[in-house]
């Protein structure tokens, strides 16, 4: 399979999600860093796992961090979106999508999954990754939602005026030799003010938010334990 970034435009409807479990039923590993991973290395011990797995040679996994201060651009990104370039460190991630945000106080999970095994369906990963958060945000009372056009979940703020709505979770992936990689990142108490620096992706009409931004004050250890509930219930079962 030819690498590829994927974007918005790549994404339809998703018949079942049954198919992302994987067919032989093998559990993946799931990883937390605690302490803040700089990106270049985040990605390159990200490509090397799938890389490892591609070839047969490792097991799928998710892996969970957080990131010092930083924006990535997707292969979609726009420069007059990156409003304050000496902000922050700038990277070039890869994957598809504009420019985002990532932080202390944002969970980032990078998700090294082996399509060959999970029905080789794009549209229905991406689905089941907006699913996947969608469940966790549920779980804290947080009524996420996926919206046509948009990659990621958002929050209604009717608060802020007729038909507002703040992003708490994007979401970039790309797949190489069928195995993914990237993830998501969910707003659990980041500095929303960092974002002022890019047009999160791309977007410049709504806003973004968190957990702590929406008043639900919760720990990122009670974040990741309902992340690994949801994850599995949709997606199959995680090593011990």
């Amino acid at each position: 399979m030819i690498t590829e970034a994927l974007t918005s435009s790549q994404f339809g409807a998703c018949d079942t999600e049954a198919k992302l479990k994987r067919s032989d039923g093998a559990p993946l590993e799931w990883l937390i860093s605690d302490a803040p991973i700089p990106y270049p290395e985040a990605l390159a011990a990200m490509k090397a796992r799938a890389a490892a797995i591609a070839e047969g040679t490792a097991s799928e996994a998710i892996w969970l961090l957080e990131h010092p201060p930083l924006y990535t651009a997707g292969t979609s990104a726009e420069r007059q979106d990156l409003l304050e370039p000496e902000r922050f460190p700038v990277y070039d991630a890869g994957r598809g999508g504009e420019y985002t945000y990532h932080g202390p106080g944002q969970r980032v999970a990078y998700v090294m999954l082996d399509l060959r095994a999970r029905g080789r369906d794009v549209r229905c990963l991406v689905k089941g990754l907006e699913g996947w958060l969608i469940d966790t945000l549920s779980a804290f009372n947080i009524d996420g939602e996926r919206r046509e056009g948009r990659i990621g979940v958002w929050v209604r703020r009717p608060e802020k005026g007729f038909n507002r709505e703040d992003k708490i979770a994007a979401i970039g992936v790309r797949v190489s030799r069928w195995v993914t990689f990237h993830g998501i990142a969910l707003n659990v108490s980041p500095d929303l003010s960092h974002f002022g620096g890019i047009v999160p992706c791309g977007i410049s009409d709504q806003g973004v938010t968190s957990f702590e931004d929406l008043g639900q004050l919760v720990s990122m250890p009670e974040v990741d334990s309902v992340l690994r509930a949801a994850f599995e219930h949709r997606f199959g079962p995680i090593a011990a």
